[in-house]
């Protein structure tokens, strides 16, 4: 039974993470922005709206299609600075990576929202902040999963006091119902937008005034301060290292499937596993298969178990590492992989690689569940002129130090790296870690375009892969295809510390029959029972417009998501 209806309009729409970031972004539209404009609106509002998951300076990466039909992606993810000492953490930390400054890479969300903005938006810094300051400033209601991460990690957030002042108020966690409030990230966001209105004043245009607000960041007093604090605390990150970055603009990486053209970022995120588990999918036969049956989902997780073994073999930044994408999306390797498949016993672990050496088969890991990994939002819009835009902004806020004054984390997604500077996803000066959030879109040989995209660290391509089947194999609806009960392994290293690996693990949503997972079991499925909804299994948003021009859009129940249409 649904929770609610697929949301239709045909002017624009959109959907994202947290309702009030739907609602600033459908602002926005309504003032007569674009997708883009929108777009930038929610994301900047889902760094304030979900403040454990995503950092107003951490990670944003973009794909978007203009109306023209241009598409292009923004990598925003930063690299490690380039003081950075590749061997530390093996040499001082037994491999491990510690909480802290350490694991700071160069905050990218603010230069990915600007240079969409200054490429293909309408609006000033200013007016699609204005929510995002809002928010920050007059607060909002702290709902379940917020007061449900800001207790479970309050231990933490206590690990330093500008933290525990923020998440902890009163030295408690806040609960549901409370208004939250962070005026230093309000004040943060104003200092931006009055450079960019200085500028504006001294008779810049809209997209120099847009440059004065980066600087303002990157060169001025935030940076100033930021480094100052993270230099204090012995991290790496230098006045240099912000100065000189820009979030590149990249062309998608894509595949064909079912009269779809399905796109995603490259190899400096985890797009291409979804892209390679969607050939393999269709090449093994997964859509003839009754719906969630056994079959289907003995295949479905063998199928993702080889897509993100090749992830582990061969992903990472393509600046540094010579990844093998056109082989390992090609016809040859899709069937050879398809070909290992046993169609009625579970592979006991990671598969070795087809492709040159690999990785050697990580051990099983000792903890008995993964660590829990909340974090990453999501927004998905289609403008009246058929504009689109999706992104995934992340960067949780308990595993580092808020820059006191400042209310945000830099950027602590170098905790996605491997310590060992020989792996793929390794370590370096100046490298990216490898991305677990990976914004999507789908254009239809129709003329049909979605954005869609989910959190979940690395259950994201295994609910954005459920979801497609869902919609174009078995003919659900928007929200139906959202809201079908869910499957996740875990059989192959984590991307996140400690990087976990939990041989023939399948976490399965407890909707799925007694008599499925049991049968799964029986296969040699490590079966882990999930509650019947739940926001371990990803929160899936997207907007479709169909040939007829009809907007449909959709939005996870498993979080606290809307969509908007009109």
């Amino acid at each position: 039974m649904l929770t609610r209806e697929t949301v239709c309009g045909t002017r624009h729409a959109v959907s994202s993470g947290h309702y009030l970031a739907s609602a600033a972004g459908f602002a926005v539209l309504q003032a007569g922005g674009n997708a883009v404009d929108a777009g930038c609106a929610a994301g900047l509002a889902l760094g304030v709206l979900h403040p454990d998951l995503v950092s107003v300076a951490g990670v944003a990466p973009i794909i978007l299609r203009t109306a023209a039909g241009q598409v292009e992606t923004i990598a925003g993810v930063g690299p490690w600075p380039a003081a950075t000492d590749a061997q530390f953490f093996q040499r001082e930390h037994a491999g491990k990576m510690p909480a802290g400054v350490l694991r700071t890479v160069v905050p990218a969300a603010p230069c990915a929202w600007i240079t969409a903005l200054q490429r293909h938006g309408t609006m000033t810094f200013g007016e699609v902040a204005e929510h995002a300051i809002r928010f920050a400033a007059e607060g909002f209601a702290v709902y379940p999963l917020l007061a449900e991460n800001l207790r479970n990690h309050a231990a933490e957030y206590r690990r330093w006091p500008q933290n525990a002042a923020i998440f902890l108020p009163n030295d408690k966690a806040p609960e549901e119902g409370d208004i939250f409030i962070q005026a230093d990230l309000a004040a943060t966001l104003r200092f931006m937008v009055d450079e960019e209105r200085a500028a504006r004043a001294r008779g810049a245009d809209r997209v120099a005034g847009l440059e004065a607000a980066r600087e303002s960041f990157y060169h001025g007093d935030i940076a100033r301060r930021m480094v100052d604090f993270i230099q204090g605390e012995g991290g790496w990150l230098t006045r240099e290292d912000l100065a000189r970055f820009r979030c590149p603009v990249l062309p998608p990486v894509g595949v064909q499937w079912r009269g779809q053209q399905v796109l995603t970022g490259g190899a400096w995120c985890q797009g291409p596993t979804l892209l390679q588990a969607l050939r393999m999918a269709e090449r093994a036969g997964l859509s003839a298969l009754p719906h969630n049956s056994v079959d289907y989902l003995h295949l479905l997780a063998e199928v993702l178990k080889i897509a993100f073994a090749d992830r582990e073999h061969h992903l990472g930044d393509p600046g540094f590492v010579d990844v093998p994408l056109a082989a390992m999306l090609s016809d040859e390797h899709v069937a050879a992989r398809v070909a290992s498949i046993d169609p009625a016993c579970a592979h006991p672990g990671m598969m070795p690689p087809l492709i040159g050496t690999g990785r050697g088969m990580p051990k099983a890991s000792a903890a008995l569940e993964p660590p829990v990994e909340a974090g990453t939002s999501y927004v998905a819009v289609v403008d009246r002129w058929g504009g689109t835009f999706s992104s995934a902004p992340s960067d949780a806020s308990w595993s580092s130090p808020v820059v006191p004054g400042l209310g945000f984390v830099p950027s602590n997604r170098g905790s996605q790296n491997r310590t060992d500077p020989s792996h793929p996803a390794g370590l370096a000066p100046g490298k990216r870690p490898r991305l677990t959030p990976m914004p999507a879109l789908a254009l239809g040989a129709d003329g049909s375009v979605m954005p869609f995209g989910s959190p979940g660290n690395d259950v994201q391509p295994q609910a954005l892969l459920q979801v497609l089947m869902n919609l174009f194999v078995h003919g659900l609806s928007p929200q139906a295809a959202v809201e079908a009960p869910r499957v996740a392994s875990y059989a192959f290293p984590g991307t996140s510390a400690p990087h976990d690996h939990f041989p023939a693990r399948l976490a399965v949503e407890s909707r799925i029959p007694e008599a499925t997972r049991d049968a799964l079991a029986a296969m040699g499925h490590d079966i882990r029972l999930w509650p019947e909804r739940t926001w371990l299994a990803g929160c899936v948003e997207l907007v479709r417009k169909d040939p007829r021009g009809l907007l449909s859009a959709a939005a996870d129940p498993r979080r606290p998501a809307a969509a908007i249409a009109l």
